[in-house]
């Protein structure tokens, strides 16, 4: 009985949830309809100089709120991005004096994933039992953007459990990718790179504690950030793993642009955050390393082509030699690197993330509840018993031969106190490796890799891809900043497979990659590059990103047209 019930009470609160948004909306009759003359002139206008009207008095912020909430509006219907919808409180604070319309900010509307707290609004990270959750106040992050004169005015959705590339639940549904709604933007942000990519918003905010602000913004063709952890706040925040430090989660800025990725992060720096949140570093914006590594004439650029895991496929190859070849246009200095074991990284990421037998993401759960499709092979797996389980793994490295996928289920169990401690020093000691790798033998300003082994997966894909995540994850536990640039587009006739392409010679892990790459299907969608610093190097990322857009002139990435 008491199942039942639960199972009675998961469906009302995704049912009461779902009918509050629409209400939501509908009742903001003024937010339907065409753009104006004028609404269309704010959505083209750059925050930087959006700001600068504010400032001037030229543009009012209630009028770049009605611009950017019709868009949003827009946005999620073909989408199912938007959760919350904030829209009339946020016209209230744009008059109540809740924002600070002096700040770098001013009058920008930010969305915000679903997980960071606004005060009078849930936050549910996709699971009913955090239906009616709202807390009075503002968490931090959203304290800082009004201070910023930021407004707040949808937030997005993501996956229950916030460990998939994808985006569904129950709570609000499945996201759509706005290039093909057949495919998923991404995830665990994946609501904020569809918002942003559809033209719904220009700045988002997300977190990433395996790719999960990259990867949306690789499958979306957005922008975006990995910041170091202690460079932007990470309290007040709601998550689906409390608790979990062997890989931090970070939040970082996502945007429709560039030049927007730039100013939104050295503004937020600005702000210092650290007088907000004690986890941030007290680092001020470095406008000399910026200046650096925007004026240095001759970079010297890594590439790391493959995380020896699952090679990457035709239409990233494509993108990363895009990049390559403008560089060495440019002059630059380019060559391939071999650093210490990626696949390594993905081992001890993977046994540190999930130390707690998945039980902590799973407490959440109510009866019936639906569970993404990755995140549930993995509790699946860690809750087979051990003689199943270590058959499997008997099977999987003398039978098939998979030694890649062997190793990474041979642990797959629930940790003790003295087995983290031990993967944590093993951590501890990689990323000291890679340090005397970058500083002593590769000696590289920033690398460029793939972002992922594939464009965007199609719905539910993440069955099989789960594992999928080297390219990202590699950073994660490094704590390296990376940047996301959307650089071309899958072309079905220089994208496909090779014709002795093979999916059975391919370990476990490749295999659930590859399964889905169909570049005839996948045709169209985004495709992007990371580039990747060392740890804390945020203002020398952006640099060499700005550096290599302007390289591309006009072959740079094109965005979707707003409607």
């Amino acid at each position: 009985m008491v199942f039942l019930l639960d199972y009675f009470q998961h469906k009302h609160d995704c049912k009461f949830k779902q009918a509050e948004r629409n209400q939501r909306i509908q009742d903001l009759t003024s937010y339907h309809g065409a753009f104006t003359a004028s609404e269309r002139q704010v959505l083209s206008k750059p925050v930087e100089e959006l700001v600068q009207d504010v400032h001037k008095q030229v543009v009012q912020p209630i009028d770049i709120l009605r611009a950017y909430g019709k868009a949003a509006l827009k946005a999620h219907t073909n989408t199912n991005s938007v959760t919350e919808v904030m829209i009339s409180a946020a016209e209230g604070w744009t008059s109540d004096g809740s924002i600070n319309f002096k700040g770098p900010l001013a009058g920008i509307p930010v969305s915000l994933k679903d997980s960071i707290v606004v005060g009078g609004f849930d936050t549910t990270v996709g699971y009913s039992s955090n239906v009616g959750n709202k807390g009075e106040k503002d968490g931090t992050m959203v304290r800082i953007l009004k201070d910023a004169g930021a407004i707040p005015y949808v937030k997005t959705n993501l996956p229950i459990t916030l460990l998939s590339f994808e985006s569904t639940n129950d709570v609000w549904g499945r996201c759509m990718n706005p290039h093909n709604n057949k495919y998923s933007p991404g995830g665990s942000t994946g609501g904020e790179s569809a918002l942003l990519a559809a033209g719904g918003g220009r700045i988002g905010i997300g977190s990433d504690v395996a790719g999960s602000v990259r990867v949306p913004a690789h499958f979306s063709g957005i922008y975006s950030l990995r910041c170091s952890t202690g460079r932007w706040p990470k309290n007040g925040m709601v998550t689906s793993m409390p608790g979990q430090e062997g890989i931090p989660s970070v939040f970082s800025p996502m945007t429709r642009t560039l030049e927007d990725l730039s100013y939104f992060t050295k503004s937020m720096i600005s702000m210092k955050p650290w007088k907000y949140d004690h986890s941030v570093h007290p680092i001020p914006w470095r406008e000399d390393t910026a200046k650096e590594f925007t004026e240095k004439k001759k970079l010297r650029v890594g590439v790391l082509r493959t995380d020896g895991v699952v090679d990457p496929s035709p239409a990233c190859a494509r993108a990363v030699e895009e990049v390559v070849a403008v560089l060495k246009k440019e002059g630059h200095e380019v060559i391939d690197v071999n650093p210490p074991s990626p696949y390594e990284a993905l081992y001890l990421g993977s046994q540190l993330l999930n130390a707690d037998g998945c039980k902590t993401f799973k407490s959440f759960f109510r009866t019936g509840e639906w569970e993404d499709s990755g995140a549930k092979q993995m509790s699946w797996l860690m809750s087979l018993p051990s003689p199943f389980k270590y058959l499997y793994y008997l099977w999987v490295k003398y039978v098939r031969r998979d030694d890649i996928w062997a190793g990474l289920i041979g642990d797959w169990k629930e940790k003790s106190a003295y087995e983290q401690w031990k993967l944590v020093a093993k951590r501890e000691a990689y990323k000291a490796r890679w340090h005397d790798w970058w500083e002593q033998e590769a000696k590289v300003d920033v690398l460029v890799t793939p972002p992922n082994a594939t464009p965007a997966v199609p719905h539910d894909g993440m069955h099989d891809a789960v594992s999928s995540c080297g390219y990202t994850f590699l950073f994660n536990l490094l704590d390296y900043t990376c940047g996301i640039m959307p650089i071309t587009h899958v072309d079905k006739a220089r994208d496909q497979l090779p014709p002795n392409f093979s999916l059975k010679k391919l370990n476990g892990v490749a295999q659930g990659a590859y399964k889905h790459y169909d570049a005839t299907a996948m045709h169209g969608l985004p495709v992007a590059v990371q580039i990747v610093g060392q740890r804390l190097e945020e203002e020398k990322v952006l640099a060499v990103m700005t550096r290599i857009e302007k390289a591309l002139g006009d072959d740079k990435y094109q965005l979707l047209e707003i409607d």
